[in-house]
């Protein structure tokens, strides 16, 4: 893990989900996957959109900046289709789903709209691959 996201996961959890710098403010989770071929668990500080009607679902970006691959948590938890999430205080069960077509462009715009780093992330890789949503749904 870099240090870079070991900085922002201790910040993360010294302070109930909330990270300074570039993250003030934003909504944070921290994703727990398991390697596909490594068996390895890694965690992943990511920024999140909550559904507007679902309290225990939270919609993921695998923007990785705007790169013009995805991330290897993407890959991890669409293999495993499900992981563990930390969201504030709370560490719970997920399923994973990719969201794709008009749900996936309607979800995507509205993180853009908020955050308008997401919507530079859609220009850089225009033409090579379209950023994946992953819909997280808590497993009670």
């Amino acid at each position: 893990m870099s240090d870079w996201n070991a900085n922002v996961i201790t910040q993360f959890r010294e302070n109930e989900g909330r990270v300074g710098g570039n993250f003030e403010g934003a909504p944070m989770v921290l994703l727990h996957h398991v390697g596909r071929r490594s068996g390895q668990e890694f965690i992943a500080p990511t920024m999140y959109l909550a559904d507007e009607t679902d309290p225990s679902v939270i919609y993921v970006f695998a923007s990785k900046g705007g790169a013009p691959t995805n991330p290897d948590w993407y890959r991890n938890l669409t293999a495993a289709g499900e992981g563990v999430v930390e969201v504030g205080t709370e560490t719970y069960k997920v399923t994973v789903e990719d969201v794709t077509g008009v749900e996936r462009d309607r979800i995507y715009a509205e993180q853009a709209k908020r955050y308008p780093g997401f919507a530079e992330y859609e220009v850089r890789t225009a033409g090579i691959r379209t950023i994946p949503v992953l819909k997280l749904t808590r497993v009670s």
